[in-house]
Formats: structure tokens, sequence, C-alpha cells
């Protein structure tokens, strides 16, 4: 009666529902290769499903646990996915702040385990939603008008710093100069160059890379052999392409596929996983949106 009473038990009810329709996704995922011709399409989407009801579990997880305990059930004061224009203006609202000296405090915090002694003496029993927000960029007055944690596409280093104003770089949060940015998947590459945001390049190729072991034919282990080499040689003709366009970039940013992504690290500056399907243009663009986009929570 308790759980019931606290919200509990249909926290705990909702979780079991995820995760059943986790392994289900998981299952279709699997079986999804019995059908050549729509075998990719249907995995990435599976895929791009599941990463979702993940972030969804890990989330309601969070509000059982702070439940469970002494926690109070923080909420966050506003929360949206701000993208491009509106992007700027947020961050231009922010750098219009002026206080007195050492008046506003920014702070770049990594992860749940690392938010800095100012931003906990500042925010005090708000800070919990700090590490529910990080990695994050944070920033609050010394007269309580100004709290917010934004979700920066290009990290900086740790830092937390009083001034008279907020820090917020643009190349944190925009595609500011020339970029180079890239999505890789282990059969599809596209990219493409960008001034201040615009695209002004673009090349993309889709290879020929084996997706099933079928019944017959090759053994599974020759099969493994040629799939890895068909990769291989389209994350070669990948890498071509991004040095090529990379010589004359301010900034390379690399998104996509985790497990063909360390391929290419060391040639780029910024690297992340991006779930972007479609033909290598459409991809591009969806990959390209998603990444910079950001999360707006005031705290």
């Amino acid at each position: 009666m308790l759980d019931r009473l606290l919200g509990r038990a249909s926290l705990k009810a909702r979780i079991e529902e995820l995760e059943a329709e986790c392994e289900g996704l998981r299952a279709q995922t699997k079986s999804a290769k019995e059908s050549r011709a729509d075998a990719v399409s249907a995995r990435q989407d599976a895929e791009r499903q599941v990463n979702q009801l993940a972030d969804r579990i890990t989330e309601l997880e969070d509000r059982l646990s702070r439940a469970d305990g002494d926690e109070p059930d923080l909420q966050f004061r506003h929360e949206e996915v701000a993208h491009r224009d509106r992007v700027g203006t947020v961050v231009d609202r922010l750098r219009s702040v002026e206080t007195g000296p050492e008046g506003a405090l920014t702070a770049f915090v990594p992860d749940s385990n690392s938010v800095p002694d100012k931003v906990r003496d500042l925010l005090g029993d708000r800070t919990p939603l700090v590490a529910r927000s990080a990695p994050c960029l944070v920033c609050a007055d010394d007269a309580g008008l100004v709290a917010t944690a934004l979700s920066v596409p290009v990290e900086p280093e740790p830092f937390a710093e009083w001034a008279d104003s907020f820090r917020v770089e643009s190349e944190w949060v925009q595609p500011t100069g020339r970029l180079c940015f890239a999505l890789v998947r282990s059969d599809r590459f596209a990219l493409g160059v960008y001034e201040a945001g615009e695209r002004v390049a673009f090349e993309g190729f889709e290879s020929d890379v084996m997706d099933e072991h079928s019944k017959g034919g090759f053994s599974q282990d020759r099969f493994e052999r040629r799939r890895d080499a068909q990769i291989d040689e389209h994350l070669e003709k990948a890498a071509e392409t991004l040095e090529a366009h990379a010589r004359e970039a301010d900034r390379v940013v690399v998104v996509g596929e985790r497990s063909v992504l360390g391929e290419l690290r060391a040639l780029a500056d910024v690297t992340a996983r991006v779930d972007a399907t479609g033909k290598p243009e459409e991809a591009l663009e969806h990959a390209f949106h998603d990444f910079w986009s950001v999360r707006i929570r005031g705290l």
C-alpha cells in the first residue's frame, strides 16, 4: 500500500513494461535478418527504439531511487530541446546577463559524480538536478534569478568559475567557422562541409556490405571474414574522403555507429554516437540536426 501511495508501484510496473518492450525489440532485431531486403532498415529502427527505451528506463529508475530514499522528487522548472536559431537566442540571452564582480557562475559538469563545490554551495538542495543533467554546462547567478543547465554538443574541459557574466562559447553549441561534419556507419558514409552552419559541399556513398549469413554457401567463419573485409574497405574509403576535406576545416566532427566510430576517431576533433538512417544525404541531415541539438533545463 505504501508503494502505491508513493507512486513506486506504478514506476516499478512501468519499468517492467519497458524492459519487456526492449526484449521484444531485441527479438525483432534478430528476426529482421530473415527478410534480407528489409533487414538493414528494420535493425537500425529497432536499435534506435531500444536506445530510446533504455534512456527512459534509466530516467524512471532514477525517479524510483529517489522515491525509495530521502531525496525529494525535484522537478526541472523548464525543459526543452532547442535547435539552430533557438539555440542562438538562448545563448545570446545568457550572455546578455551582467552581474557585479563574481556574480555569475559558469561550470561544466562532466558527470553526476563531479559536481563542483561552487555549484553545490550556490544551488544547495537543487544540486541533484545538476547531477541528473550531467554532462552539462551550468549557468547560475548569486541572486537566484538565473539557474539553468545546457547539454552542449562539444564538451569543454571541466571548469567552474565566477565572473561578471556567463561564459558560453559559440563553438560548444553551434557549427561555427568552417566545419567538416561526417557520419559513418558500417555500410554508408556521408560528409558535409559547412560555413557558419550552412552546407557548402557534400560527399556520400554506400558500400555493399553483407548483412546476414545466408543458409548454405559460405561457412560462418568465412562469412565473417568477408564481411569484416568489406567493412574495412568501406572505412578506408571513408577515411580518405574525410582526410581530403579535413585539411581545410577549422574543426572536424565525426558521428555515427559506435562499432565503427573508433576507426575514424584519430581524424576528428569530436566524436559522438548518433542514430541516423536513410540514404547518405538524408542521414547526414538527420545526424547534423541531432548532434547540434541542445537540451535546456531550468534548475
